[in-house]
C-alpha cells in the first residue's frame, strides 16, 4: 500500500443495506480494524480478490446478471478502474487470478468465466470463455444442477480449481489462448455439497469444506498431473447439529498446522489439528456475530465476515493450540467477505 501499511478490504450486499466495498486499516499487533472509507460502484460486492502487490482490488457482483470489477487500491480509497465487467453468468459468488485473467464462480449459471486482465490491472470488456459445468447430485432442491462456488489457481500456478456445489465434485481446468479446458473432473461423496477448498501450504493436499453436509474432505492434490484424491472426512462440529448447519469458510495456517471453518448455522468457528492425511477436531468457539459467511486467515489472526449480525470479528490465534481467541468487531452491515494485503 502507499503507506506500508496493511489494508483490509470487506464485500457486502448491498441489496440487504451493505455499504459496498470497505476499506480498512489493520493494527499489526492486535490484528484490529479501523474504517478508513467506503464505496458503492456496484451491487452486492461479495467477494473480492487481490492481485499479487496489492495494488488492484477485484470485486465480483453477486447479481442475476453479474459482473466483476477492477479497483487501485493505491489510496485511502478504492478507486474503480473502468466499467465493471458482466461476466455472462448469473450469482457469481467468488473469483480468483489465474494466467493473466480473472475467473469467476457462477453460482446461478454453474458456470466459470474467465476475465482477460489487461497490464494496468483493469479488465476487458467481455470474457474471453464462459465454461459450463453439467451435472447435478442427490439434494434436491439444491442439487438439481451445477452450482459453482468457488474457483482458483492451485499453489503452483499450473491449474484452475473450481468446487461445484451442485454436483458433489471438483474440476480442474487449463487456460490456453483465453479458453478454459476441463483436464479432470473428480468426485466427492454424493450429497456432500462441496462450497469451498482450502490448500495445504506445502501443496500436497487440499481441504474441501461441504455445504449440506458439515464436512470437511481431505484430499491428496498432485500439481504434477492436476489430479485431486479424496482420502477422508471429518466433522466440523462436535455434535449433531440442531438444523441446517451450512458450513461457509475454510482457512490453514501458514505452517499448515491448523485449519479452521465457520459455520453459519451455528454461529461458530472450529479448529482442527492437520494431522497427515487427517485433521483432529480441537474444539469450537462463538464467532462472536450471527451467519459468519466468510473466514480469512492473515498474519497470525482469523476474521470472520458475520452477514446477519452485520460485523466483521477478528481472533488471535494461539500459536500453541490453534484455538482462535476473540479481540473485536467492527460494524459492517450485510459482510460477506474480508481480503487482506
Amino acid at each position: 500500500m502507499a503507506d506500508g501499511g496493511r489494508r483490509a478490504f470487506i464485500g457486502s450486499f448491498t441489496a440487504a443495506g451493505g455499504p459496498g466495498i470497505v476499506a480498512a486499516v489493520v493494527d499489526a499487533d492486535s490484528g484490529a480494524l479501523s474504517v478508513l472509507a467506503g464505496v458503492d460502484d456496484m451491487p452486492d460486492p461479495s467477494y473480492l480478490a487481490l492481485a499479487p502487490g496489492g495494488g488492484t482490488l477485484y470485486a465480483i457482483s453477486e447479481t442475476t446478471e453479474g459482473a466483476v470489477a477492477a479497483y487501485r487500491v493505491n489510496g485511502a480509497e478504492p478507486e474503480l478502474l473502468g466499467s465493471p465487467t458482466p461476466v455472462s453468468g448469473s450469482g457469481p459468488t467468488h473469483l480468483g487470478l489465474y494466467a493473466g485473467h480473472v475467473l469467476t464462480a457462477n453460482y446461478g449459471s454453474g458456470s466459470v468465466s474467465a476475465v482477460p486482465v489487461h497490464p494496468d490491472g483493469s479488465l476487458a470488456a467481455a470474457p474471453s470463455c464462459v465454461l459450463p459445468h453439467t451435472g447435478s447430485g442427490p439434494h434436491t432442491p439444491r442439487q438439481q444442477g451445477p452450482h459453482v462456488h468457488q474457483v482458483q489457481a492451485d499453489p503452483s500456478g499450473r491449474w484452475a480449481v473450481s468446487v461445484d456445489l451442485g454436483t458433489d465434485s471438483v474440476r480442474v481446468c487449463t487456460l490456453t489462448d483465453g479458453r478454459l479446458e476441463i483436464h479432470g473432473e473428480y468426485a466427492l461423496r454424493p450429497g456432500s455439497g462441496p462450497r469451498h477448498l482450502a490448500f495445504h501450504p506445502d501443496g500436497w493436499y487440499a481441504y474441501v469444506l461441504n455445504e449440506l453436509t458439515p464436512t470437511v474432505t481431505v484430499c491428496r492434490w498432485d500439481a504434477a498431473d492436476g489430479s485431486l484424491k479424496p482420502l477422508s472426512e471429518t466433522q466440523v462440529l462436535p455434535g449433531a447439529p440442531t438444523g441446517d448447519a451450512y458450513p461457509s469458510g475454510i482457512a490453514v495456517s501458514p505452517d499448515g498446522r491448523f485449519l479452521w471453518t465457520a459455520t453459519r448455522g451455528e454461529d461458530v468457528l472450529s479448529a482442527f489439528a492437520v494431522e497427515g492425511e487427517g485433521l483432529r477436531l480441537l474444539g469450537t468457539v462463538p464467532c462472536r456475530g450471527h451467519w459468519p459467511r466468510a473466514l480469512t486467515e492473515a498474519h497470525g489472526f482469523l476474521y470472520a465476515a458475520n452477514e446477519r449480525s452485520g460485523d466483521v470479528a477478528w481472533f488471535a490465534v494461539d500459536p500453541a493450540t490453534g484455538l482462535p481467541r476473540y479481540g473485536g468487531s467492527i460494524e459492517v452491515p450485510a459482510a460477506s467477505c474480508v481480503v487482506i494485503g
